[in-house]
């Protein structure tokens, strides 16, 4: 089953994005990210309904960020993503009547529900500006390790 990977994405995306003084085209975004210009808009676009990104067409057009890095945390992005699925695995719905299944069922679909509530209240505690302030400090990190050099 293929994972849905647009979160990564929207996060690579948004920090490149926080690094430029001005907008950023799709085909920038694109070729950070080795897609297409069109999967970058149509994400972007999610994003821009939800207040955190504007565009902006023509010669000297692209994306920014509009929200504050502070205020816009991972589980802000989950849903302007449309809240795709936290887990790739689920229960078999082959045969409801059998007790066995039913009792396999509740136990996964407990368990399921505590680890999403689990990650989604971890979601809210990160912001953009925790990995803007996490990018900064790595590629500081590594400046000073190649001039060391």
């Amino acid at each position: 089953m293929k994972r849905d990977s647009r979160l990564s994405s929207v996060l690579h995306a948004l920090l490149h994005m926080a690094e430029q003084d001005g907008p950023v085209t799709s085909e920038t975004l694109a070729l950070c990210l080795g897609t297409n210009p069109v999967v970058v808009r149509r994400t972007m676009g999610y994003l821009r309904q939800a207040g955190i990104v504007t565009s902006e067409r023509g010669h000297s057009g692209g994306w920014r960020i509009h929200a504050d890095l502070g205020s816009v945390t991972l589980r802000q992005l989950h849903e302007a993503l449309g809240e795709p699925a936290t887990f790739a695995i689920g229960n078999r719905n082959e045969t409801p009547e059998c007790l066995v299944e039913q009792t396999v069922n509740a136990a996964l679909e407990g368990t399921f529900a505590e680890a999403e509530a689990l990650l989604l209240t971890r979601f809210s505690e990160i912001t953009l500006a925790d990995l803007a302030s996490d990018f900064a400090r790595r590629h500081a990190a590594l400046r000073h390790s190649r001039n060391q050099s």
